[in-house]
């Protein structure tokens, strides 16, 4: 009779234990203030940023792409589609920007998700290349380094923040209002410094990143690669740049965030030329992630070096 009693007690402790794993595997976020917090996960660090702006403390959100991987080169592993899984909104780019994203939107099965394709409404350019090395019409998805494009991008975010939560519709809206308002004044500085410079041309040794940011401020834009890092310049891509800013007399080699600069390092080498970051904000590193850096920050840091590197007033 002993044995029974006891053996169903090891039965009842057991049986709870199970319930308080069940329960807690499936809690969600711990509340802010008494309000459930959005669970949101994004691709690329824009949309990071962006999504944590309008959303603030009702909001927690991760970045697919590991801080200090290159976005093109990125694969997503099994557990980040448990991640999409169990989140309330999934943002991504676009399927010229992360075909990647299109697989895991196809494999969801959380029939809660709002899936968020931050590129509807957004206006699209051609890549205008140095080379051959993506097809003819091939567009640029650098969207967001055009600052219009920003904004509707951050309407199509806060759209399904207020879907996903109504009762926030009011807050949400302000804190988007004010975080467009701050791409205003940032689309102001850079149309009011590159309007005087001494040169007009960006040549990037990089990939195809800033047609959008050249097109928006009447820039010429020379890069060395196609839209994908993997996209190897050819001798004779090299020898068109070296030309060009030998005939243009350019100071200045930028080159890109997260990646071996060493294309960029050749042609300065060989061109007599200095080096400048320019950068596409695709991600950042481990390092600007655990200190906070934001969109605007990599943009203003951005004008800077253009204004030193094509010599503006």
């Amino acid at each position: 009779m002993g044995k029974k009693i006891i053996s169903g007690i090891i039965v009842i402790l057991a049986l709870g234990a199970l319930v308080f794993i069940v329960t807690t595997r499936n809690s969600k976020p711990a509340e802010k203030a008494g309000l459930h917090t959005i669970k949101v996960v994004t691709t690329l660090f824009p949309l990071y940023d962006f999504a944590k702006n309008i959303g603030k403390t009702r909001v927690e959100v991760s970045l697919l792409l590991p801080p200090g991987v290159e976005a093109h080169s990125f694969e997503p592993k099994p557990s980040d589609l448990v991640k999409v899984n169990e989140a309330d909104v999934f943002i991504y780019t676009g399927k010229f920007m992360e075909p990647w994203a299109e697989d895991i939107v196809k494999s969801v099965t959380n029939k809660n998700l709002i899936i968020v394709d931050a590129s509807q409404g957004t206006k699209m350019i051609s890549g205008v290349l140095q080379g051959t090395h993506e097809p003819a019409g091939s567009l640029d998805p650098h969207i967001w380094l055009d600052l219009d494009n920003a904004k509707i991008m951050m309407s199509n975010i806060l759209h399904a923040l207020e879907t996903k939560d109504p009762a926030n519709r009011d807050n949400y809206k302000q804190n988007s209002d004010d975080y467009c308002k701050k791409l205003t004044d940032l689309d102001s500085s850079f149309k009011t410094a590159l309007a005087d410079c001494k040169a007009k041309e960006i040549v990037y040794g990089g990939h195809y990143a800033f047609g959008y940011l050249a097109h928006r401020y009447a820039l010429k834009y020379l890069a060395a690669q196609g839209f994908s890092p993997d996209a190897e310049p050819t001798a004779r891509d090299l020898a068109m740049l070296v030309e060009q800013i030998r005939k243009d007399n350019i100071k200045y080699v930028f080159f890109e965030e997260l990646t071996s600069p060493k294309i960029a390092e050749t042609i300065a080498s060989e061109t007599n030329t200095k080096l400048l970051l320019l950068n596409a904000a695709h991600n950042v590193s481990k390092d600007q992630f655990v200190q906070g850096t934001s969109f605007l920050d990599i943009m203003k840091s951005n004008l800077d070096n253009l204004k030193v590197g094509l010599g503006c007033q």
